[in-house]
């Protein structure tokens, strides 16, 4: 992991002074980052990667929301199980790729 790239990530998150940095911007410094410390950045990757999936910009493109929320779910499974975060970041990744494929034209 490059570490400079790693200082910066984290140099944005201090400037953005906010709980969760959203949109593609988040998921660029949680991406980075969760590799580093998957206990203090999984949970906010997964919640940007539900997200993510619900916006404007996926929403007729089935495939990249079914790959956002697997991430989703990924990240937040792989969570260990004291993480506070973990069961409402999972339940909130699972309910929402259940929801896609509820929408899904059923195949025969």
């Amino acid at each position: 992991m490059d570490q400079d790239m790693v200082m910066g990530a984290r140099v944005q998150l201090l400037s953005a002074n906010q709980r969760v940095v959203r949109g593609t911007k988040g998921l660029r410094i949680y991406r980075l980052l969760t590799p580093v410390e998957p206990e203090v950045y999984g949970s906010k990757l997964a919640y940007v990667l539900v997200e993510a999936a619900a916006s404007p910009q996926v929403k007729e493109l089935p495939g990249q929301r079914l790959a956002l929320l697997d991430e989703a779910v990924a990240v937040a499974s792989a969570l260990e199980y004291a993480n506070p975060y973990r069961a409402k970041v999972l339940a909130k990744a699972l309910a929402a790729r259940r929801a896609l494929d509820d929408r899904q034209p059923q195949k025969i």
